[in-house]
């Protein structure tokens, strides 16, 4: 079926291709710089002929007749040009077009600064966009205000953001969950280097290499549909008309470890050979030492409906961070109509962590057993199991006594553009890797059972539970050594080719086909280690050299005090692989099941057609196919004999999914849209591995699901937009999302398995029946008085949801769903000056479903509030400062209800400041 897709189509494009008959503009548009200017509306007003530039600057108009024409562009926040052009039969017409900025206000010409030039950019593209898109462009000077994409993404409507220590990391975009969104850079689909899902570390990418970030809300036909909640485009820079330097070099302080954030950035453009071969080269790197103060609690109901914990930790971070990126791109124009781009990035981003946990468990035993007694209201002391583990890691140069994350993301794309007469034919091949390693990740543990510990439960937001006394923390015996060593990665080959053929005055062609093929692999190893001589190598942990990592200032609360820790150095210079010293246990039971093999193959065609019905009404209609083919493996555990078996399956399943969207223009800047799409969502390719993992000591079990299927979403979206000369926007619209099959984690507390045992909780993934999602967003872009700005939005999302097994009669809202998000920030901007204040607010939502509700995992609500702020003493030159965090927002889960702390990790505050400057030749 595949190969006579792809026949049909070849046949189609060269029975439609025939001898020139009228002529071609083309070109490119830039502004004073000689920078790009995406979104620009480039017309004939005469034929009504006209295109958008792209996100290069570049437009290209076909089969204008032979004659003369008044070419008008307009850019918001620009100049009107109208010039007059001559169009040679057969012939390709270069006019390449710089614009002024300013605008008129009041009778005043008004000139835009840096940041509103970058907003110029982002609302142009918008507002030329065939679909519902939001776009967030660098300023001019060619850096996002915020450091983090993450940080840019999530003052957008509609999204919120997952964070990691402190940085943004995964993307929710209308209350969908990470897996069901999807990242792409220059177009093309990011490889995850998570070992078990399809997530993108947004911390994996810096700002800096960044020109534009493209949020479709409302897919096209001709991009994958794997974008239930919305697709990311992340576009890297494009060479300038002339020569660039530009660069960052800045430094910071984060408040919580108490050490510098350093900061560096070049960028370096031109072009050569006639200006036929133009280059453009990013690096960047930044190294930031931070941490968290972290506290976490796991909660059940006593015998009279009481709330109690099972099992508390004290947990202390610290981090070194360093990301380093590179991009270059390389464009040839062969003529005026055949061009050729090869481009390739690589992220690489070290994580060094040593993590340090106090840990009591066992205390719903004590309960259960009748051993804890009460000493006040909501107080008792009890039996329980205390734990203090140090993570860290060999003590080389390059793992330096820490757990070293070391995640690397490379992609190289060879494309071509080519116009031939009326048919324009666009093709590429990308080759991607994403990898995850962790070599010598090293634990070690004291952990002793009947320590007398108090427990604090008069405050649900702040448990504590620790040693009555102190000091018995040196006295708790060895428990185990282990050493694990983790490898995934993701490799993908990609191939796509499009046609775009004018069929009529009012009516565009497009179509094509493309082919995703991916392999992820996950080869983890785990080995314990037991001193062959305990009473040498130190039976309590008052032996071993050892740290107080308490802090009198924790951000959780002065009452968390986390007490003495074997030293990660010691734990770093032990010879584990001493024979003499050590007995080493290979544990396949704690590694194995978590293997897997993965391939997949994605073919997809589209075809769709570009209408203007009438002067105001335009649309795109149009069908996708997408063909999925997956074959994995997985490990099963057999508990009674200690082995394992490889079990495999695969799946093979098509969907066709039509789409259609509509723009009604009442002037050049009010647009309605509405649009009809379908997308799917696969599942996370660890989810259908046929694994089975077991742990006796949590009595814990975890069962992939072979069956699973993926989810498909029928959404709907109307949107009014109204944009301003004077930068800015007023808009509002509607959405609805029915989804079939959405897979969710299910939990089963006391679960009995005829293999493994009774009273266990159980975890599998299933399919749910079907959820609605539907809400409605609102957004105020302005400049309200001479230099003072304003950006507001809101999103209102509600959801629920049926077939989710064992909870059918509660109304349950899908996960992810966050009611409510708002974004406000109050902006000054002169030719030198730029200050701006940014709230970020999104309300609380389920994030994982339990058996019953009280088991239900919230992520509680988060409000950021940053500053920052820039000042050009020089035209090319600029000193800017960023202040993030300012609410010690703090990363916060709970247990069926808000008072409840399930999770609480605080960050601090930090601040970066520096220099910008930007070098032309144009």
């Amino acid at each position: 079926m595949k190969r006579t897709l792809t026949t049909l189509l070849f046949l189609l494009t060269f029975t439609t291709f025939g001898f020139a008959q009228n002529g071609i503009i083309r070109g490119k548009i830039t502004d004073e710089l000689g920078l790009p200017l995406p979104g620009a509306s480039v017309m004939i007003t005469s034929i009504e002929k006209g295109m958008p530039s792209d996100d290069n600057g570049n437009y290209t108009i076909v089969d204008i007749p032979a004659g003369t024409y008044k070419l008008i562009t307009t850019f918001i926040g620009y100049k009107r040009i109208e010039q007059d052009i001559t169009v040679i039969a057969g012939e390709t017409t270069v006019i390449n077009i710089k614009m002024e900025p300013g605008f008129t206000a009041g009778g005043e010409v008004i000139v835009l600064g840096d940041r509103l030039k970058g907003q110029a950019k982002a609302l142009n593209q918008q507002r030329t966009n065939a679909n519902i898109t939001n776009v967030v462009a660098a300023d001019q000077i060619g850096r996002f205000p915020d450091a983090n994409i993450g940080d840019a993404l999530k003052r957008i409507p509609g999204i919120t953001i997952q964070n990691d220590q402190g940085e943004a990391r995964n993307i929710i975009i209308r209350g969908l969950a990470p897996q069901l969104n999807s990242v792409m850079l220059n177009g093309e689909r990011i490889p995850s280097a998570e070992g078990d899902n399809r997530n993108i570390q947004l911390d994996l990418i810096p700002s800096d290499l960044i020109q534009t970030i493209q949020v479709n809300k409302a897919v096209l036909p001709d991009m994958d549909a794997d974008a239930i909640g919305g697709s990311v485009n992340l576009v890297t820079r494009s060479a300038p008309t002339g020569r660039r330097v530009s660069g960052t070099l800045a430094s910071g302080y984060n408040f919580l470890s108490n050490k510098p954030i350093w900061t560096g950035t070049v960028v370096l453009s031109d072009r050569f050979a006639d200006n036929k071969l133009g280059a453009v080269f990013s690096a960047s790197y930044n190294n930031h030492n931070f941490g968290s103060d972290n506290v976490e609690a796991v909660w059940f109901e006593g015998d009279n409906g009481e709330a109690l914990i099972e099992e508390f930790d004290i947990r202390e971070y610290r981090v070194q961070r360093v990301r380093r990126s590179f991009n270059l791109a390389l464009d040839y124009e062969i003529n005026d109509n055949h061009k050729l781009i090869l481009s390739g990035t690589y992220n690489w981003r070290d994580d060094w962590e040593n993590r340090y946990r106090m840990r009591v468990s066992q205390i719903d035993d004590a309960f259960g057993d009748g051993d804890a007694v009460l000493t006040g209201a909501n107080q008792w002391t009890l039996p329980a199991r205390v734990q203090y583990q140090t993570k860290g890691g060999i003590g080389n140069d390059r793992v330096d006594n820490r757990r070293l994350e070391d995640q690397r993301n490379r992609n190289v794309t060879l494309k071509g553009e080519h116009q031939f007469d009326k048919l324009k034919v666009d093709w590429f091949a990308t080759y991607a890797r994403a990898s995850e390693e962790r070599p010598n990740e090293r634990y070690i543990s004291y952990r002793e059972s009947g320590q007398n510990v108090s427990l604090d439960l008069r405050n649900p937001e702040f448990p504590i539970a620790t040693l009555t006394n102190p000091n018995d923390n040196f006295n708790i015996g060895f428990h185990e050594i282990t050493e694990e060593f983790q490898d995934t990665y993701d490799e993908d080959f990609n191939t796509r080719i499009d046609f775009t053929l004018p069929v009529s005055e009012k009516a565009i062609l497009k179509f094509g086909t493309r082919l995703r093929t991916k392999n992820k692999v996950r080869t983890n190893s785990f080995f314990s280690y037991e001193p062959v001589d305990l009473n040498t190598f130190g039976a309590t942990l008052g032996d071993l050299p050892n740290t107080n990592f308490s802090d009198a200032d924790y951000l959780a609360g002065s009452q968390y005090q986390i007490g003495n820790f074997v030293s990660p150095e010691f734990l770093g210079g032990l010879d584990l692989t001493n024979a003499s010293l050590f007995d080493q246990s290979d544990e396949i039971g704690e590694y194995l099941p978590g293997n897997y093999n993965a391939d997949e193959n994605i073919f997809s065609a589209y075809v769709m057609s570009d209408i203007q019905f009438s002067d105001k009404l335009s649309g795109i209609v149009g069908l996708r196919l997408e063909s999925t083919s997956i074959d994995y493996s997985g490990f099963l555990l057999d508990v009674d004999n200690d082995t394992f078996t490889e079990e495999s399956a695969s799946q093979d399943y098509s969907n066709f999914m039509p789409g259609v969207h509509l723009n009604y223009n009442f002037s050049e800047y009010s647009v309605l849209r509405f649009a009809y799409t379908n997308t799917i969502a696969r599942p996370n390719y660890f989810d259908l591995v046929p694994y089975a993992e077991f742990s006796p000591d949590d009595e814990e079990l975890v069962r992939g699901n072979p069956n699973l299927e993926a989810a498909t979403s029928t959404n709907f979206d109307l949107m009014y937009e109204n944009y301003f000369q004077n930068i800015g926007i007023v808009s509002g619209g509607f959405f609805y999302k029915d989804i079939d099959n959405f897979i969710y984690e299910q939990v089963q507390e006391g679960f009995n398995d005829p293999q493994f045992g009774n009273d266990l909780e159980f975890t599998t993934f299933e399919n749910g029946g079907t959820a609605e999602i539907y809400g409605f967003e609102l957004s105020l872009q302005r400049q309200i008085w001479k230099g003072l700005g304003i950006y507001l939005n809101y999103t209102y999302t509600q959801s629920n949801t049926t077939g989710i097994q064992g909870r059918e009669n509660d109304d349950l809202s899908l996960p992810g769903t966050a009611e409510n998000m708002f974004n406000a920030s109050l902006s000054y901007e002169t030719d030198k000056l730029v200050l701006r204040a940014s709230l970020n607010y999104a309300s609380d939502y389920i994030d994982e479903l339990g058996g019953e509700a009280f088991e239900d995992r919230f992520y509680d609500k988060q409000t950021f509030l940053d500053l920052n702020g820039s000042y050009a003493f020089k035209p090319n030159w600029r000193f800017f400062f960023e202040v993030n965090n300012l609410t010690n927002q703090p990363l916060r889960y709970y247990q069926g209800i808000s008072s409840r702390t399930m999770q609480a990790e605080y960050y601090n505050v930090r601040f970066n400041a520096g220099l910008k400057f930007d070098l032309f030749n144009n």
